[in-house]
């Protein structure tokens, strides 16, 4: 236990300034997200714009192309607010057998894609885990953009399996990261529960 707590004290030692920007940055916009600030997504493109680079130059394409959605989406996401946000929401719903159905297909097809193109068109170390992790986020989003309580279901099994996968990258302040959006995903499920039990009283 002892030597791991060394090793880890070395690896956030020798983080790169732009890993603590990136960690930082993702930090700040889950934080904004929960305060319901704008701000949030300025916080949230600056953490992918870095994201994506270090991903990139870890060997993490699968993750690099994960944050260019993620780009994408707070770019919306930062428009919506400021001209949409009076449009009513959709409801929190759990997730039918035609969503299930869907939600199977695309982390199957997601992953078997991701991991040939991993596989065969790059020298990826972790083809497997990295699009295990990339295909479940993405089922997870779709879940998400559908108001489906199981969106952090799906979310959380990406994020349990990147947390070693960044370890073991020697991206240690990203890991930090994902365990803390691992804990915010199981706050976020109780929360939507309890929207969901309330919403049908």
């Amino acid at each position: 236990m002892a030597n791991w707590v060394t090793v880890f004290v070395e690896e956030i030692k020798q983080t790169s300034v732009l890993e603590w920007l990136g960690a930082g940055f993702g930090a700040a916009e889950v934080l904004l997200a929960k305060a319901n600030k704008v701000w949030l997504y300025p916080a949230g493109i600056l953490s992918v714009l870095i994201s994506i680079y270090i991903f990139m130059t870890s060997g993490l394409y699968a993750e690099s192309a994960l944050n260019l959605y993620y780009l994408v989406m707070s770019i919306y996401g930062w428009w919506f607010w400021v001209f949409k946000r009076t449009s009513i929401p959709l409801p929190v719903t759990r997730a039918t057998k035609k969503d299930w159905s869907i939600t199977a297909a695309i982390v199957l097809g997601g992953f078997v894609i991701l991991y040939l193109a991993l596989r065969y068109l790059t020298d990826s170390s972790v083809p497997v885990m990295d699009a295990f992790v990339s295909a479940t986020a993405w089922a997870g989003m779709w879940l998400l953009a559908k108001r489906k309580l199981e969106n952090w279901i799906l979310l959380n099994i990406s994020n349990a399996v990147a947390i070693p996968l960044l370890f073991y990258k020697q991206l240690p302040l990203y890991a930090l990261l994902t365990l803390f959006l691992f804990i915010i995903a199981v706050l976020g499920f109780f929360e939507w529960k309890r929207i969901l039990e309330t919403e049908k009283k």
